[in-house]
């Protein structure tokens, strides 16, 4: 059952479908080390996006975080955090890229987050051109 909901991040509306599913995870190691070298990158003060195609008809994306980064609390935080920006995006995103989302420690709040992966993604040219966020 695809749920729809609509929140508000840096005041702005934002109108969003479904759930981070299974295989939009990316989870072996060999793809994340592909996006590191292989990927483009794109940074911003205390994140960083790697990002490259895919050939496939959807967006994947990976968590990881710096060596260093807090404890397991801190590191879980970090990363529902992300995972909930990226969800909130999703469907704001153009489709058939593997990416990266690094975060390093500081500030973990979701609006901060949300406003990282919306510069980044601009940077990068991810964002659909219809789309003003």
């Amino acid at each position: 059952m695809e749920r729809t909901r609509q929140q508000r991040c840096s005041g702005l509306d934002v109108h969003y479908e479904g759930r981070f599913t299974r295989e939009e995870h990316i989870k072996r190691p060999v793809d994340f080390q592909k996006i590191f070298k292989t990927g483009k990158k794109v940074s911003i003060n205390g994140a960083k996006l790697f990002f490259m195609l895919n050939d496939m008809e959807f967006n994947r994306i990976g968590f990881p975080l710096p060596r260093g980064y807090g404890n397991a609390v801190q590191r879980n935080r970090a990363k529902r955090c992300s995972r909930e920006t990226y969800r909130f995006y999703k469907s704001h995103l153009n489709t058939g890229y593997d990416m990266l989302l690094l975060v390093y420690p500081g500030n973990d709040s979701f609006l901060s987050r949300c406003e990282q992966f919306k510069t980044l993604c601009q940077k990068a040219g991810l964002l659909k051109d219809s789309e003003t966020l």
